[in-house]
């Protein structure tokens, strides 16, 4: 290792450039058909924390490509990163930025600063540039608690590796738009935890009942959002079980009100 130097992938740049996703050699053309895409991802803040959450379906064209992926990984202890975009370059790029931040936490003896794993990210997508030309693009949803704020705090990105702080809620994917429609009307400055929850499986529904690259909760085969919640005493996956509760829940009263619950005019 140079001194000084705490960034796992400038190590890797240096030494063995040919493993990192974006220096890899790929034909002229067009991929993005060719690859599995995962969707969209919601994230909302909440009195003491922030909750992100991820449908479960990956497309190929107009395809599924796969009804079970699991888009939304923890980063370390107080953050979790959600992926949009070609599936394989996104799965490997949070690999890579898990390592990024346990590297440095060894190396300093300190966890990076929310801004600054926010920054490292950014670092990342910027360097897979080449790739999203070619339409294999990643755009990822980073969220997690801010010791030093004392708050959840959420950020998107866009395939430069530009990064953008979201207030209160956020949503990136092919069904965002709707996601993000459905949480204007929803989302409450006052949310607890339970609240948070239910506010994003709801805006997950809402974005599946309109695109169809968005996958809804699978009732018959049981396969429902992957949901991190991440507080003060760190993050953790909702279990399978809590989810389908929760998502049972909701269905149960969308049959009486298909389009979910209303929003007050005041």
């Amino acid at each position: 290792m140079t001194p000084g130097t705490s960034s796992f992938a400038d190590f890797i740049g240096v030494q063995a450039p040919d493993l990192l996703p974006s220096r890899r050699a790929v034909p002229a053309g067009n991929a993005g058909d060719l690859a599995p895409h995962g969707t969209t991802i919601v994230a909302a803040t909440f009195a003491g924390g922030v909750v992100m959450a991820g449908d479960r379906r990956a497309t190929m064209g107009n395809i599924i490509a796969q009804r079970d992926i699991q888009k939304v990984f923890p980063a370390d202890e107080f953050s979790v990163v959600g992926i949009a975009g070609t599936a394989g370059l996104a799965v490997e790029m949070v690999r890579l930025f898990q390592t990024e931040l346990e590297h440095y936490e060894k190396i300093e003896g300190t966890t990076l600063s929310m801004d600054g794993k926010a920054n490292r990210l950014a670092a990342l997508i910027r360097a897979n540039l080449g790739l999203a030309m070619q339409g294999l693009a990643v755009v990822p949803l980073f969220a997690g608690f801010d010791l030093e704020a004392d708050q959840g705090r959420i950020f998107s990105y866009d395939v430069t590796g530009g990064r953008y702080e979201e207030t209160a809620f956020h949503s990136v994917g092919s069904g965002s738009l709707f996601a993000r429609g459905s949480l204007k009307k929803l989302y409450r400055d006052d949310f607890d935890a339970d609240e948070a929850v239910m506010a994003v499986i709801q805006a997950l529904y809402d974005a599946a009942d309109d695109d169809s690259a968005t996958g809804g909760p699978d009732l018959t085969r049981r396969i429902f959002p992957v949901v991190h919640l991440i507080t003060p005493d760190g993050g953790r996956r909702m279990p399978d079980e809590e989810v389908s509760a929760i998502a049972d829940r909701m269905i149960a009263s969308r049959m009486q009100r298909p389009d979910g619950p209303a929003a007050p005019l005041t």
